[in-house]
């Protein structure tokens, strides 16, 4: 998009304009329409030069940070598309799951309350026996 004024212009052009200057006048002067004059009112009016510039700053930081989140989550998503393919869990491995090839198995005769299993090592020998708790 081509600019032909600077926010510095367009702030000087609202100042002409409260300062009384009609609005019809002023356009003609300036070269731009009512319309761009009340668009830049809604956008502009009340500031001072320093405030536009700081608006240009966050208006260009704000992009770069919407760019940013895009990025990553498009690669969020690949990742999620790529586990899914390849037929892995998409998840982590549940909370307080065994990790060092142990498995709960409940002691015969206990109810079936999940305090009173006691954990056994998966042995690659035939026949082991549990360790007693």
């Amino acid at each position: 998009m081509n600019k032909r004024f600077t926010e510095e212009q367009i702030i000087g052009f609202l100042h002409e304009a409260e300062a009384g200057l009609p609005i019809k006048e002023l356009c003609r002067r300036r070269g731009f329409s009512e319309a761009s004059y009340y668009l830049w009112c809604s956008k502009f009016g009340g500031m001072s030069v320093s405030d536009a510039k700081r608006l240009k700053e966050l208006e260009s930081e704000n992009t770069r940070l919407k760019k940013m989140l895009a990025e990553s989550m498009l690669e969020i998503e690949v990742t999620r598309e790529t586990l899914r393919k390849s037929g892995e869990r998409t998840l982590p491995p549940r909370v307080g799951a065994p990790h060092d090839g142990t498995r709960f198995e409940r002691e015969s005769g206990t109810s079936g309350d999940p305090h009173e299993r006691q954990c056994t090592a998966l042995s690659a020998k035939a026949g082991s026996q549990p360790e007693p708790a």
